[in-house]
């Protein structure tokens, strides 16, 4: 059974970095196309990012555009998620998600996701 396990997340200030980082234990990370998630107090969980099994093909929510880099070691089983300058706005429960392997689908719906790891909070003071 996969298990996804994030870390990285914490309380930094407007204009900080985090990297989050996600790993897989009980599959093959390079089987599984892999996307980042968060959820804010009172909203739906929404897409952040994705990437494709060899890491040639990356996807962004128009509002991390820019800020947000994707990537992953399949060699370490472990997907990140280097975030810059950090707003209030992105302050969320982060998770990784992997959706059935070697299927990509709709990738920017959490319901092609049937394994999510507990997730990472983030919180951006201003």
């Amino acid at each position: 059974q996969v298990q996804l396990v994030e870390s990285g997340g914490g309380l930094v200030q407007a204009g900080d970095s985090l990297r989050l980082s996600c790993v897989m234990s009980g599959g093959n990370l390079s089987a599984y196309v892999m996307a980042w998630f968060r959820q804010a107090p009172g909203k739906n969980r929404e897409f952040v990012s994705a990437v494709d099994w060899s890491a040639r093909m990356t996807y962004y929510t128009d509002s991390v555009k820019g800020r947000f880099t994707i990537s992953r070691d399949n060699a370490e089983n472990t997907l990140y998620l280097q975030m810059s300058s950090l707003k209030p706005e992105d302050t969320a429960i982060y998770y990784c998600a992997a959706p059935r392997p070697f299927h990509i689908g709709a990738f920017r719906d959490p319901d092609e996701y049937p394994f999510w790891g507990q997730g990472t909070q983030v919180t951006v003071s201003s």
